[in-house]
């Protein structure tokens, strides 16, 4: 147990602060203050020692300098018991402090809501980040606050134990105040980082804040939980159980997709992280009717994103089908009542997110793999037409729809689509081939063909041998996408030639492993 006689408060967020003044003068413990703080807890009507007056010197630069004095640091760095120290206090007349209630200028919120250069930097916090790691290093002896969230239980402690704290009790808030400081560089770090748009520097920091643990992982023997960089994640769920780890992980894939497609238009239904029905078709119900029909097997127990705003029409459909999660941007209150009527179905709403998608990362044996996110945005220009027939303009964007769907199913990929919808896809196959015939396999399973209708393909990587695309044009594919760079390039050209199939290069390829 250590007895606080001394505090020194220095806050930039004063949420509750009269709550905790309260107790500490209850307990008649000595308040330290300096700047805001100070005329905030004299407003307040308490008792508080001014920190130039304490310290003897007046702050200097703009009020950059004014903790940073060793009386101060001394008062909290110093070991209770040691006679070194107690003589090397005594000799400077210094005193110690024994609670130091500190939290950070808001770097944080000034990135959201300015990108001038100056009032950034002017929030770097330097003096209380210091005073919180040389607290929270002496934690043994000191107890240090750095969250408003903290006074109750910070109050309960001192109730309970006469004007002191527990060892316990301190450890615990020194774990959690050397958490805010390393996150707090972090976000300076990452922000310095993003200036000079060095996407990989020599020391990288990664930091979040736990949005929830989650019941468990992968599989019920796996602990898991979800962190954002940001404080809140903001998918804002509308009704049905807690999301799962395989729940937010489809979300994510399903969310890529959507935002590559036109805004406002476009259903994507996912399983298992992977698309197994997508169609931008204008109207927004034959959208998710024309997704769902691309494989309504696998759909089931899926994940659909939809790119609008669910209106009741839809809802009703919606409701047929045993469906995880309903994504939308917005909805409205009668399709709200319908969805909400599937009591277990979690219905998410992603109209606030904004922003774009960050680094992929993947971590094992103490490693992380990074790099940056596959949301080239496709034009014309990316592509080459190589075959002698060419595509129509209808064609080429069908192509190209198909193409961009490619590069988020995993690899090897081969999308099978007709008129800006899939119809058939192969995914996750070790042989390219493989994944051409169950695409195939998908398409005559599910897809009834109408006369003229123009059936295309795309694969996320080139074609090795002649074997792939042959098997898709014996399906009656009459157009593939597909990115060169095979040794066989010349032989794919000269087999679309003999075929009249129209072949279309990309000059990127789009693997997802």
């Amino acid at each position: 147990m250590k007895k606080i006689n001394k505090a020194l408060i220095s806050v930039s967020d004063k949420k509750n602060l009269n709550l905790l003044l309260k107790t500490l003068s209850k307990h008649k413990i000595q308040i330290i203050s300096s700047g805001g703080t100070f005329k905030k807890i004299k407003k307040l009507g308490y008792k508080c020692l001014e920190l130039s007056k304490y310290t003897g010197f007046k702050e200097i630069l703009n009020g950059r300098v004014k903790t940073l004095h060793p009386k101060i640091h001394a008062g909290i760095l110093s070991k209770r018991g040691n006679k070194s120290h107690i003589k090397d206090l005594k000799k400077n007349n210094f005193e110690e402090i024994d609670l130091v209630v500190v939290n950070f200028y808001p770097f944080e919120k000034t990135l959201e809501l300015t990108n001038k250069h100056k009032k950034i930097i002017e929030n770097i916090d330097i003096g209380g980040p210091t005073m919180v790691r040389a607290a929270a290093k002496n934690y043994n002896d000191i107890t240090v606050i750095t969250k408003p969230e903290q006074y109750k239980e910070l109050i309960k402690e001192l109730n309970s134990n006469k004007s002191k704290t527990t060892l316990k009790f301190r450890e615990k808030m020194s774990e959690i105040a050397f958490s805010e400081t390393s996150y707090y560089d972090g976000l300076i770090s990452n922000y310095f980082n993003s200036q000079s748009k060095n996407l990989f520097p020599k020391k990288k920091i990664f930091f979040g804040n736990l949005i929830e643990k989650l019941r468990y992982g992968e599989n019920p023997h796996q602990e898991a939980a979800i962190y954002s960089q940001k404080q809140k994640l903001k998918l804002k769920q509308l009704s049905g159980k807690k999301l799962s780890y395989n729940n937010y992980n489809d979300i994510f894939a399903a969310l890529l997709i959507s935002r590559s497609l036109p805004k406002n238009i476009g259903t994507v239904i996912i399983k298992h992280a992977n698309p197994c029905g997508v169609s931008i078709n204008k109207g927004k119900l034959e959208s998710y009717k024309l997704a769902l029909a691309c494989d309504p097997i696998s759909a089931f127990g899926g994940i659909v994103s939809c790119n609008f705003k669910i209106k009741k029409n839809l809802a009703l459909e919606l409701k047929k089908i045993y469906l995880e999660v309903v994504i939308c941007n917005g909805i409205e209150n009668d399709a709200l009542k319908i969805l909400k009527n599937k009591k277990n179905l979690r219905i998410i709403d992603v109209s606030n997110l904004n922003g774009s998608n960050l680094n992929s990362i993947s971590s094992q044996f103490n490693s992380l793999l990074i790099q940056t996110p596959d949301t080239l945005s496709f034009s014309k220009s990316n592509f080459k037409v190589v075959s002698k027939i060419k595509p129509s303009s209808k064609t080429l964007k069908n192509l190209i729809f198909a193409f961009n769907i490619c590069r988020f199913v995993k690899s090897n990929a081969i999308v099978i689509a007709n008129k800006d919808t899939t119809i058939g896809i192969g995914s996750g196959q070790p042989s390219r081939l493989d994944s051409c015939e169950i695409a195939i396999n998908k398409m005559k399973k599910f897809y009834n063909e109408e006369k003229d209708d123009e059936i295309i393909a795309a694969s996320d990587a080139f074609f090795p041998f002649v074997d792939g695309i042959e098997k898709l044009v014996q399906s009656g594919v009459s157009a593939v996408i597909q990115p060169s760079g095979s040794v066989k390039d010349k032989e794919i050209i000269k087999f679309a030639n003999r075929t009249n199939t129209v072949l279309v290069f990309s000059k990127t390829r789009h693997f997802k492993h």
